[in-house]
């Protein structure tokens, strides 16, 4: 099959996925053209069955701002004429649907569009009223539909009362590169004393309440010796910093900066935090329990689907830093406990979650929407 997949290609979850799932579906024989602004995260390097098509926007006089969403539907359509695409999967409503609604129109019918919510587009543009009508055109536009978490698909009916069937399909991790990894030699150079060491993965917006991550450590460590190392980049850092100077736990803290081999990082943790605000999926918890690594998180969104409370670790209410803290606790101080916790998750994001089993998922939506069964599951 020759698919085109187009994605926020900078870092972020939903780009991650896409990408990963297009080198997959190549490996398995499919033809992938990913038509992005920027070559995807993740696709450094040459693979066998892929290829990369660039939306170059130019900047017009008659435009206040580069009319990008005309220009990657424009690019869309060409792409799709010359290399015979059967389908276009975007990842996010707006504007990469809407721009498919248009590529489709300029190709014809035979050009099939799969839409995939991932959150954003939805849990923050989908309050905006001078954007639901349009987002609702995208979806109701598209020939499946696709969300990755149950919450998610209710949040989506529910703010734009849409008709079309929305079917569950969740993130995944390719468990060749998500296990646990032999990383004690450079663990010491965080924990030298064998400390415990928690984590927290983000972009560092405040809808991550990454404030929060520092104050949970902080009580964490007025009972137990701890580090912590942040991963990341974004415009709460300097909020972050000055917050934990205030709290004296500057010197338990390091900063690790974007980093692509995420893997290899948890492995040098214990414990991941992620109390946010707002996660349609939550892909860093994902990837923490698949390298063995519980999660401390709280009960946003989608979260409490990928995390099995008590078992692969906690889902807290939204801001109960003091019931964060105590889990973290005990799972610093109880080994028993959290080798089970540990167990349990890999099995869990090697089970449910897998790149194999999510892909042929997609492979069977796609196979339903070129041959015209395009009747839901749902």
């Amino acid at each position: 099959m020759k698919i085109g997949i187009t994605c926020y290609p900078t870092v972020g979850g939903s780009g991650i996925v896409a990408t990963e799932l297009g080198k997959y579906l190549a490996e398995k024989g499919h033809i992938v053209h990913f038509i992005t602004s920027g070559m995807p995260f993740r696709l450094g390097k040459y693979y066998p069955n892929i290829y990369f098509h660039e939306v170059d926007v130019t900047s017009y006089s008659v435009f206040q701002f580069p009319p990008y969403d005309l220009t990657l539907a424009s690019r869309m359509a060409q792409v799709a004429k010359n290399e015979k695409l059967d389908l276009l999967h975007v990842h996010y409503a707006v504007p990469h649907a809407v721009s498919a609604y248009l590529a489709k129109q300029m190709v014809g019918d035979q050009l099939k569009v799969v839409t995939t919510l991932h959150g954003t587009d939805i849990t923050v543009l989908g309050y905006d009223h001078t954007l639901k009508d349009i987002i609702r055109l995208g979806i109701e536009n598209s020939d499946a539909v696709t969300a990755v978490s149950e919450d998610l698909i209710t949040q989506t009916r529910d703010l734009l009362q849409v008709k079309k069937p929305i079917e569950l399909v969740y993130n995944f991790i390719d468990s060749r590169e998500y296990y646990p990894r032999e990383m004690s030699r450079f663990r010491k150079d965080y924990a030298p004393h064998g400390e415990p060491v928690f984590i927290h993965i983000s972009n560092f917006r405040k809808v991550k309440r990454v404030c929060d991550v520092v104050r949970i450590f902080h009580k964490i460590t007025q009972s137990v010796s701890a580090k912590l190392l942040m991963v990341g980049e974004g415009p709460e850092i300097p909020v972050v910093r000055e917050l934990a100077d205030e709290l004296g736990v500057s010197e338990d803290i390091t900063y690790l900066g974007k980093q692509e081999d995420v893997a290899c990082v948890l492995s040098m943790a214990d414990v991941l935090l992620l109390p946010s605000e707002k996660e349609s999926f939550g892909l860093a918890a994902l990837e923490a329990m698949a390298c063995g690594k519980p999660v401390i998180s709280s009960n946003a969104g989608g979260l409490p689907e990928v995390i099995q409370d008590g078992v692969t670790g906690y889902v807290l209410p939204i801001g109960d830093i003091q019931g964060m803290a105590e889990k973290g606790i005990l799972l610093a101080t109880n080994k028993e406990l959290y080798q089970s916790f540990s167990e349990q998750s890999i099995k869990r994001a090697h089970g449910v979650f897998s790149h194999e089993k999510i892909a042929e998922q997609y492979e069977e939506i796609y196979e339903r929407v070129v041959t015209g069964n395009v009747c839901s599951k749902r």
